[in-house]
């Protein structure tokens, strides 16, 4: 009797030690996701007298490749784009990265999105908007940023380094890359950014923002920093329930380049996709998009949504033509295919007329016109 009561004191303590000793956890294992788009590009541009005389020109656009990978914690997003050499070739687009604190906060360092006015894109159209040929709208940069987020409020802070840095010398910055940056003569470093936005109504579809920007500008011939400053205020509209998306936008700039003594301009130097234009130094962007989204049940065809984006700057340089852009156009989505076909006018717009390297500085005094590119991009999205 007392063998077997010993035998069931010491089966019931092992149980009770086993039943403290913590489960192991299952192996974390990495995870890996893989997708891109192939594109190909339409278009005929009203001042291509040849291109015109040809009925258009149909060709490659781009191959991109996007990654997604998590493991213990840390995940990494990453998108490479492949264009042909005369738009500058492969590069990075963004790539990332990440650690989640938890749902509602994160941090990102290296290449990342600028949080700055509406986000992810200031348009509904493939041309963007006039924010973003001034490296004002989907903007990427090298740096650290954290993102809070908790429905009815977010904020963002960040700090970067630099653009996307690509020779770590004083060499110019190539302008092989997918959004805009100074180039030339002055480098782009050391740049704070903070956003607060606050969504209103119980669905939040109602979004007001407010978006700073500081940095400075290193001159390769002074060897000394300049200084440049912007802010931006912005609604959006984008409810769950409705067709209809609305985004507004007001924004101001200021660049201060350290030139050389009788060296001094209105301009700097911008590039991206493989070419460099001027931009004036200070000016104001002001931007209205609308757009409406039908939703069609067929087989091949899913929804169209119609658009139009109008963009103005005021560049606030005497004796400097302002510029306008619109975009009217309709986004088709047929399965794994999104189709952009877009009427994209332009005056004093270089992407949309015959002048490019002044068209957003001085423009053509005097002898400026509208002009109008039709365009059609098709990608295939995997």
């Amino acid at each position: 009797m007392i063998r077997t009561l010993l035998l069931f004191i010491a089966c019931f303590i092992s149980t009770l030690c086993y039943a403290q000793y913590p489960e192991e956890k299952p192996e974390e294992k990495p995870t890996l996701k893989i997708g891109g788009a192939l594109r190909f590009n339409y278009n005929l541009s009203t001042w291509k007298d040849d291109q015109v005389e040809r009925g258009g020109d149909f060709g490659y656009d781009m191959f991109r490749l996007n990654v997604e990978s998590a493991y213990k914690g840390i995940k990494l997003i990453a998108e490479f784009r492949q264009y042909s050499q005369a738009f500058g070739g492969g590069f990075l687009k963004q790539g990332w990265f990440q650690y989640d604190f938890s749902e509602r906060s994160q941090l990102q360092v290296g290449l990342n999105q600028v949080p700055f006015g509406i986000q992810q894109y200031n348009s509904n159209n493939w041309f963007f908007n006039i924010t973003y040929y001034a490296g004002f709208e989907d903007d990427h940069d090298m740096g650290v940023k954290y993102i809070h987020d908790s429905g009815q409020w977010q904020w963002q802070a960040a700090y970067y380094k630099s653009a996307e840095e690509f020779v770590f010398s004083s060499e110019e910055a190539s302008p092989n890359r997918y959004s805009y940056d100074i180039t030339g003569r002055n480098k782009e470093n050391n740049q704070l950014n903070f956003k607060l936005v606050r969504r209103l109504d119980d669905s939040l579809a109602h979004e007001l923002g407010a978006s700073l920007q500081g940095g400075l500008l290193y001159n390769l011939d002074t060897e000394r920093n300049g200084t440049r400053y912007a802010a931006a205020i912005h609604y959006e509209y984008k409810p769950t329930h409705s067709p209809w998306n609305v985004k507004l936008q007001a924004m101001l700039y200021n660049i201060n380049p350290e030139y050389a003594a009788g060296a001094e301009l209105d301009f700097v130097e911008m590039g991206a996709y493989g070419a460099n234009y001027n931009v004036a130094n200070r000016g104001e962007m002001y931007t209205a998009n609308i757009a409406y989204h039908v939703p069609i049940d067929t087989r091949l065809l899913q929804g169209i949504t119609f658009y139009n984006n109008y963009g103005y700057y005021n560049k606030r340089v005497s004796g400097f033509e302002n510029t306008h852009m619109n975009v009217l156009g309709a986004l088709w989505t047929a399965g794994p295919m999104y189709i952009y076909t877009d009427a994209a006018f332009g005056y004093n717009q270089p992407w949309l007329g015959p002048e490019w390297a002044n068209a957003l500085a001085s423009g053509t005094t005097g002898d400026t016109d509208w002009h109008m590119r039709f365009n059609i991009n098709m990608g295939y999205y995997f």
